[in-house]
């Protein structure tokens, strides 16, 4: 399966999984998003709430907002809790539908990005404790509120959750979707948020950015050409924030695009839909 039939059956089950509007009352609970493995569900409860999923606290913000992300390989069920301030509780059983994931095999990496050298993952050690280090930021801001957009046009080469093989060694799943553009091409920001890093030569993702869009909710832009935010920077949706570029592990030049919660990756193709491009037609070969 090519990365354009999987893609497109990633959007295809945006109408077929069980997904709800939210709207909510006093003691009410709303859900909007697909739930499913790499989704995202944007929940709204009344203020002074409090929610927990599968038992792990979720934080609701002051205007009653929340998020909940299902992971690669999410379990079929999670039971989501909601005490409400006037001492009701809402306790609901959401069903996740599963996935199938590609194999995508990519040769032609130098070896030394395949296999590191012992003084390489020094450096790998480092960049992975920064990103993680932003993942765990855990802010009342509501970037995401703003709504998502694809940060580039383009060919779609790599989906969400596919199982990588790099010159022959099977290697994790991919954590995101990569677009093949021409070097130079903006990329923007996919929803409003802060800069929380502007990174400009990270081993396996060269030039990255990562944003911050509230409540754990972390966006990455990797292996770009030029960076033109810094760190605390605050981003609206669709503000320029670099450049498509080859910088870091790859074979051409392309943007890596990943979202995360927390240390959940989510498949970001499930929030924006199909690709626009000038004419109308989607773009996907």
């Amino acid at each position: 399966m090519t990365a354009r039939h999987t893609l497109a059956l990633a959007t295809l089950l945006l109408f077929l999984v069980p997904s709800l509007a939210a709207t909510t009352s006093a003691g009410s609970l709303g859900l909007d998003g697909p739930l499913i493995q790499g989704g995202l569900v944007i929940g709204q409860t009344d203020p002074g709430a409090r929610a927990s999923v599968d038992s792990k606290p979720v934080r609701v913000d002051a205007a009653g907002g929340f998020l909940i992300g299902f992971g690669r390989d999410a379990a079929a069920r999670a039971r989501l809790l909601i005490e409400h301030p006037d001492g009701s509780r809402t306790d609901r059983d959401l069903k996740v539908a599963a996935r199938m994931y590609p194999v995508q095999r990519i040769d032609g990496l130098p070896e030394r990005q395949v296999t590191p050298s012992p003084e390489d993952m020094v450096r790998i050690t480092d960049d992975s404790r920064r990103i993680a280090e932003v993942r765990r930021h855990d802010s009342d801001a509501r970037g995401f509120a703003s709504g998502f957009v694809w940060p580039v046009e383009g060919q779609v080469t790599g989906v969400f959750g596919s199982q990588r093989i790099l010159n022959g060694k099977p290697r994790r799943p991919h954590s995101g979707v990569d677009v093949v553009a021409p070097t130079g091409t903006p990329v923007v920001a996919c929803a409003a948020g802060v800069i929380a890093l502007a990174h400009q030569d990270m081993f396996f993702t060269g030039r990255t950015v990562l944003i911050d869009h509230g409540h754990g909710l972390i966006s990455a832009y990797a292996h770009l050409d030029d960076i033109r935010v810094k760190p605390g920077e605050r981003v609206a949706k669709g503000a320029r924030i670099g450049s498509v570029g080859k910088t870091g592990r790859v074979t051409g030049p392309h943007l890596h695009w990943g979202v995360s919660l927390f240390g959940t990756h989510l498949d970001p193709a499930l929030l924006v839909g199909p690709m626009d491009v000038p004419n109308g037609a989607e773009r996907r070969r």
